[in-house]
């Protein structure tokens, strides 16, 4: 499966919660409120989730392999930056 597009829908300068992503992969399926998300020591991508019955968020996609968390992340990342670059003031 190939990342055929990566739209920065919304950048966040406040916050936690840095940016919201959509992913399409192979220009057939896709995924929608990716998160971009400040953690402790560095950026992160949190995948769309929901609370169950016990209030306990779990994720309604994610990658199976760590290798594809990887390089799904790194991508995200890297189109968040640019997003990031072309907004920042000269």
């Amino acid at each position: 499966m190939t990342i055929t597009n990566i739209k920065v829908r919304k950048i966040i300068p406040e916050g936690r919660l840095k940016g919201i992503i959509s992913v399409t992969f192979d220009d057939a399926f896709a995924v929608h409120d990716i998160k971009v998300v400040q953690g402790d020591g560095r950026l992160f991508v949190a995948m769309p989730s929901r609370r169950d019955d016990t209030g306990a968020f779990r994720d309604i996609v994610h990658p199976i392999s760590q290798e594809a968390r990887e390089k799904i992340e790194g991508e995200i990342l890297s189109a968040y930056y640019r997003a990031l670059s072309e907004v920042a003031p000269s």
